[in-house]
């Protein structure tokens, strides 16, 4: 199967690897085949298998990142490479290449980012393997899609197609599985224009290169940087609701001594009394930081919309 992409569309095929020697080798011809016209760069995450040698055979542009993790790794890809529309895919063997195709579709068309939905429900819903991920899967999108409002299903998809302005525009600050998340999150907060495309997915072959997910590391990791995301994306709800807690809790603390100084025109309990107090000052001084991390975060925006208008 071959590409029909005009030849004036410069495409990358960004494949960030790590001890992927099995399946390296089939991604890049794969690829090859269905975009005849791209660039397929292999960054090697410091491998300590022959991923390098295989990847170099099979045709593919290979450099060297040092620091491990997949956030440095896209870091340094989206920094070094020139590309009018950017293919990003697991070096696992796990995503199809002829659905390259529609992904780059929809960045030709007019999306900076196509996000490949591989229907985790569908696919893992019956696979006891599998079930964790699922219910991970399932805990990250719900979260954001209500803190954040986004519609995208797979947001922990690996399979994605880039226009050069998300590219060049993207601040990469994860290092690891809380990648994806973040830049769906990104995309949406930032008014970019977003598709989910239906993409095929299949499980490791046996005998090929190991998952490097941790289920339940990475799962708190990702967690915690969603909350990460909405103290930044989202700093005066945050903070509002970090100072309504700190306020009840003062309240709470300090309705024995209201009570008793009522009564006997004495504060008895000094300590909680000073607890109630702070408790409510923290509270006050965390609603204030909300609304200057808000206006801030609000001149950021707007710098960022002139930018981007600027560069169009």
């Amino acid at each position: 199967m071959h590409s029909h992409m005009p030849e004036e569309w410069k495409i990358a095929v960004l494949i960030p690897c790590l001890d992927e020697e099995r399946t390296i080798g089939n991604v890049v011809r794969d690829f090859k085949d269905v975009l005849p016209s791209a660039d397929i760069y292999v960054y090697d995450n410091a491998s300590t298998d022959f991923t390098t040698a295989v990847a170099l055979q099979a045709g593919a542009i290979v450099r060297m990142e040092s620091r491990r993790g997949k956030g440095n790794v896209v870091r340094s890809m989206f920094r070094d490479i020139d590309a009018d529309i950017y293919v990003m895919v697991d070096g696992d063997d796990t995503y199809s290449a002829a659905d390259a195709e529609k992904l780059v579709s929809a960045v030709e068309g007019g999306a900076d980012m196509a996000v490949g939905d591989r229907n985790i429900v569908g696919q893992y819903g019956r696979q006891g393997p599998r079930r964790f991920h699922l219910t991970g899967n399932l805990l990250v999108r719900t979260l954001v899609h209500g803190l954040f409002k986004s519609e995208i299903h797979d947001i922990m998809s690996g399979y994605r197609a880039f226009s050069r302005r998300f590219v060049k525009n993207y601040p990469v600050l994860f290092g690891g599985f809380q990648l994806e998340t973040d830049m769906t999150v990104f995309a949406s907060h930032r008014f970019l224009s977003v598709r989910e495309i239906p993409v095929r997915y299949r499980e490791r072959k046996e005998g090929g290169s190991p998952s490097k997910l941790r289920t339940y590391a990475d799962g708190f990791a990702v967690i915690l940087a969603i909350v990460n995301l909405y103290r930044y994306y989202r700093p005066f709800a945050f903070f509002s609701f970090l100072a309504v807690v700190f306020a009840l809790s003062g309240l709470a603390s300090g309705t024995p001594v209201l009570i008793e100084y009522i009564e006997t025109r004495y504060i008895l309990r000094v300590p909680l009394a000073i607890l109630a107090s702070s408790l409510v000052a923290i509270g006050a001084n965390l609603f204030v930081s909300g609304i200057l991390s808000d206006t801030v975060h609000r001149s950021q925006r707007e710098a960022f919309e002139t930018d981007i208008r600027r560069k169009s």
